[in-house]
Order: structure tokens, then sequence, then C-alpha cells
């Protein structure tokens, strides 16, 4: 009786599992021409841009943000008043959960107050002085900045 070879799948060659070589070059393109760039900006010592004006503060306020959960959260005034308690706290809440992430890497102990203060120039920050973390709340559009302003007409 003749015997009828095994068929077995053949394995597939290591590098068609690995990323495309086009890709690959591509991605080295792309970090060499990013180092090029910022090389170029650091030897002519061009400007920065993006970085908001200096300004003179006109107002600040200091306030205890607390996080409830993912979406809630507590805005206390520094005596322990309560000024918002939000189910839903929206961009409150984002400014919350962004400062709570800076002060456990910075190893801060307790709830220590933020401070958000008005500028001259339009400029609208939250600023934590214990971590030197800040936040420019302008950029994000004039809703999640009102959602701060408002704390200011509460004074």
């Amino acid at each position: 009786m003749p015997q009828h070879p095994v068929l077995t799948a053949r394995p597939q060659s290591p590098e068609r599992e690995m990323i495309p070589r086009t890709l690959l070059w591509g991605m080295f393109a792309l970090a060499l021409a990013a180092l090029v760039v910022v090389t170029f900006a650091v030897a002519t010592k061009r400007p920065h841009v993006g970085v908001p004006a200096a300004g003179t503060p006109v107002a600040a306020r200091d306030f205890i943000l607390e996080g409830r959960s993912a979406q809630a959260v507590t805005v206390r005034d520094v005596d322990g008043t309560v000024l918002l308690d939000l189910d839903h706290g929206g961009f409150i809440t984002v400014i919350q959960s962004a400062m709570a992430r800076a002060r456990v890497v910075a190893r801060t102990e307790g709830n220590p107050p933020m401070r958000v203060v008005k500028y001259d120039n339009g400029r609208f920050v939250a600023e934590d002085p214990a971590t030197g973390w800040s936040a420019e709340l302008y950029a994000f559009g004039d809703d999640n900045k009102a959602a701060f302003e408002r704390l200011f007409t509460d004074q």
C-alpha cells in the first residue's frame, strides 16, 4: 500500500507577524523629522508660540474640590461652606480629576485648596499651589470657562 504524505501547515515566517517594513521606515522618518524641527528651533532660538501671554491678576479665589465619583463633585469655600454639590459636575469634575492626579504624582497629603485666577488680558487659570499644576480654563471654550466663572459671582 502506498504511503500518503502527511500534509502539515507551513509555519509562517516571523517577518509576516511583524510591523510592515514600510511602516517602520515611516515611523523612523517621523521621529527623525521631529528631532530635526526641534533642533532647528533650539539652535535658532526661535520664540515659543502657543504660550499664554503674561498678565496681571485682577481677581483670585480659593476653592476645595472634592470628587465623589467619576462624575460627581462638591465645591467648597476654604471655610468649608458648600458652594456647589453636583451629581454631574462636567468640566469642574474634569479639572478636579486632573488636579487629583497631579497630587497623586506629587504625593500631596490631604486636599488643600486650589486657586482660580482671572487676569486682565482675559486669561482664566486654575492653579494648584500644592503641586504647581495649572490649567488655562479659557482654552477649553466659553461653556467650560463659565462653569468656573459662576463661582466668582457667588462671593
